[in-house]
C-alpha cells in the first residue's frame, strides 16, 4: 500500500530541495524524520513538514504504523514560477525568476 503527502507550491526552487530530497530517499520513515532534524536548510524542514504529513495519513487513514513505512519515492517537481524586473544600464530590464515546487513524498508499508 502506498501512502502520499504533496505540498505544494513551496517558494525554493526544485533544484535545492532535491538535494535533501534524495538522501531521505529509501530510508524508513522514523529514520528519514531523524535525519531532516539534523540538516540545516529551509528546504530540510519544509520536506519533514511534508514526511510527518504522509505518516500521519498512513496512521490515521489506513491504520498502519510509523515503524512499518518506509519512503519509497521523495521527489522535488518545478510548480509555477513568479516572473519580476528590474531595471538595468541604459533603460534595458533584467528578469527576476522566483521558482518554486510541489514536494511529494510516498510511503510504503
Amino acid at each position: 500500500m502506498e501512502i502520499q503527502a504533496i505540498y505544494k507550491n513551496f517558494r525554493m526552487s526544485a533544484q535545492k530541495v532535491r538535494e535533501v530530497a534524495r538522501q531521505i530517499q529509501g530510508l524508513p520513515a522514523v529514520e528519514a524524520e531523524a535525519k531532516l532534524q539534523f540538516i540545516s536548510r529551509k528546504s530540510a524542514r519544509a520536506i519533514a513538514k511534508t514526511l510527518k504529513s504522509a505518516i500521519a495519513n498512513a496512521e490515521n487513514n489506513n491504520g498502519l504504523r510509523r515503524e512499518n513505512l518506509r519512503v519509497a519515492l521523495a521527489v522535488a517537481q518545478t510548480a509555477g514560477v513568479m516572473k519580476r524586473f528590474v531595471p538595468k544600464a541604459r533603460g534595458s530590464a533584467g528578469p527576476i525568476l522566483k521558482r518554486s515546487c510541489h514536494i511529494k513524498i510516498v510511503l510504503s508499508d
